[in-house]
């Protein structure tokens, strides 16, 4: 269960990371349309609302598997 928990989260942290990084682009992306950017400020708000989004799960997610037992906390070793 472990593995498959890792799994889930790595993948939940590569979401978040494309996410953030496709808000960045169209944010330095200029408008070729001549829409004034409406198109492009959307696209960005969309894609920082799915990075807000998959990290509220990913935090849901945690906490989940931590009350389920599929995860525990181990401390920091001396």
């Amino acid at each position: 269960q472990f593995a498959t928990v890792r799994i889930v989260i790595v993948l939940a942290l590569i979401g978040v990371l494309a996410a953030l990084a496709s808000a960045g682009v169209f944010m330095l992306r200029k408008s070729d349309d001549g829409s004034g950017g409406e198109r492009r400020d959307a696209r960005m708000a969309r894609a920082l609302a799915v990075r807000v989004a998959l990290s509220v799960a990913l935090f849901v997610f945690i906490l989940v598997a931590w009350k389920m037992g599929w995860i525990a906390p181990r401390g920091i070793p001396y």
